[in-house]
């Protein structure tokens, strides 16, 4: 059989089994702690909202100690499932120099092939809802979402010889990942309402299989043969590229123009990265909350309109470069979107107003490319993997931390304000902010200091073109 190099469709169906069975997950979680703690069916309701007719007390104290539990469920899955992860990413993204690509790909595969089919036997058999942590550290053994578009993003890389091309297929599977994320998330509400929740899990698990065995069988390895360095003395390939690893990050530091400058970025990058993911990572929750009450049809929307930041935010962000809008400006409008959207929700008591307050985030992605393509401008040629490494690590470590962190606060206030929640990642935004400040102060005495024809943080390199960006799917 002829192989590809064609990982997109790969990407693909990822995004669209994972983000088929996503919104599933915490309301599924929702529906059984409502069973275990009320000892009643669930309130199922063909109206916008389930709130109708079960105001009373009772209902009201069940609603918030659910919502408790369903966080803190939440919180020990990340607890679990973060430190695995981080550790099987950093040892499968540095072997993958030398073993190739494909295994990058295919672990985080089957570990996602793993969790769907718990998820499965779980609902089916309505086992004990807690296996599902269980489940979800046995998958992070097998790496996560980063270590899977750390590989995509490497398997690309390697086949583009020039940089218009790696930036036109990098671009696509951005965009590929929010379209069709956009539409899972859309026809999940409808097939939970048609078929309950064993079929969608069913659908995503055998979209998983197909993934997995094109990747085995069909997608072609990039890397055909090992370096010559690949195997240290004491024939530890492993160590050996951990140990690389390690000093590429050193020299990148080391040799960077501006190490105060780039120190900075990476705390905007991180900071910012821990604030966002941190607020939509309870978005669900407070749907299911009331005053709101929102039906599975309603998250399948709404999930769906939070995924088009991906597509407004590419092209936001190519737009502005066109117009020759400052770098550091288009950071700002981004955070800057993150924070009224923030505060906005904390209010929002009605569905309408839930819809609309996703508008004013159309922008939120828009830091997170043009900080890499600032970081990337300011090290050498040389040391860009180290620093998409240390980026990488930094992210999934950042986003896992900030979930775990809010998800335990919300269990805290979600009794005497659940909006609470928002207003704290809208205010953690002004960490970046102040940053960003610094950042536009030293970088442009660091461009006179260095009389570089072109400043360090350049305004006109378009930051679009850095799609190595694996910024967080709430994802």
């Amino acid at each position: 059989m002829k192989r590809l190099f064609l990982v997109e469709p790969v990407v693909a169906l990822y995004a669209f089994s994972s983000f088929l069975i996503y919104p599933l997950v915490q309301q599924y979680v929702y529906r059984r702690l409502w069973q275990q703690l009320s000892n009643t069916t669930y309130p199922i309701s063909d109206n916008t909202s389930r709130c109708a007719g079960n105001s009373s007390g009772n209902h009201s104290s069940y609603h918030e100690e659910v919502q408790r539990q369903a966080s803190l469920f939440s919180l020990y899955t990340e607890v679990f499932s973060t430190v695995p992860s981080l550790v099987v990413t950093l040892m499968l993204v540095a072997y993958s120099d030398r073993g190739g690509r494909k295994i990058t790909i295919i672990m985080p595969l089957i570990g996602t092939l793993i969790y769907t089919l718990t998820f499965l036997m779980v609902s089916f058999f309505e086992l004990n809802v807690y296996l599902l942590i269980g489940s979800s550290l046995l998958s992070s053994l097998f790496g996560g979402i980063g270590t899977f578009l750390g590989g995509c993003f490497a398997y690309i890389a390697d086949l583009c010889e020039d940089d218009r091309q790696k930036t036109l297929r990098m671009a696509g599977v951005d965009m590929m990942i929010g379209l069709l994320s956009g539409v899972a998330s859309i026809s999940t509400g409808y097939f939970l309402r048609a078929a309950g929740f064993n079929w969608p899990f069913v659908t995503s698990a055998l979209c998983q299989c197909l993934i997995l065995l094109y990747a085995i069988f069909i997608l072609e390895e990039t890397l055909k043969k090992a370096p010559t360095d690949a195997v240290s003395p004491d024939g530890s390939p492993q160590r050996s590229a951990l140990k690389q690893m390690i000093f590429g990050v050193y020299k990148m530091f080391a040799g960077a123009k501006c190490k105060t400058v780039l120190i900075l970025l990476i705390l905007i990058f991180t900071s910012f990265s821990f604030a966002y993911v941190g607020g939509m990572s309870l978005m669900t929750l407070y749907e299911l909350n009331e005053p709101l009450c929102w039906t599975e049809i309603l998250i399948g929307y709404g999930s769906a309109l939070s995924t088009t930041v991906f597509l407004t935010s590419f092209v936001g962000v190519s737009a502005f470069t066109y117009c020759g809008v400052p770098q550091l400006l288009i950071v700002l409008m981004g955070i800057l979107s993150v924070i009224s959207g923030m505060i906005l929700l904390a209010f929002t008591k009605t569905t309408l107003l839930m819809f609309i307050v996703r508008v004013p985030m159309l922008l939120s992605i828009m830091p997170f490319p043009v900080l890499r393509s600032m970081m990337s401008k300011i090290i050498s040629k040389s040391e860009q993997g180290a620093l998409f490494a240390c980026l990488s690590f930094l992210e999934s470590l950042t986003n896992n931390v900030s979930s775990a962190v809010f998800n335990s606060v919300y269990a805290v206030t979600v009794a005497w304000y659940p909006g609470f929640i928002f207003l704290l990642s809208a205010g953690l935004c002004v960490i970046p902010l102040s940053i960003l400040g610094v950042v536009g102060l030293i970088g442009v005495d660091v461009a006179k200091e260095a009389k570089d024809p072109e400043p360090i943080l350049s305004e006109e390199e378009d930051p679009a073109i850095d799609q190595n960006d694996n910024s967080p799917l709430v994802s």
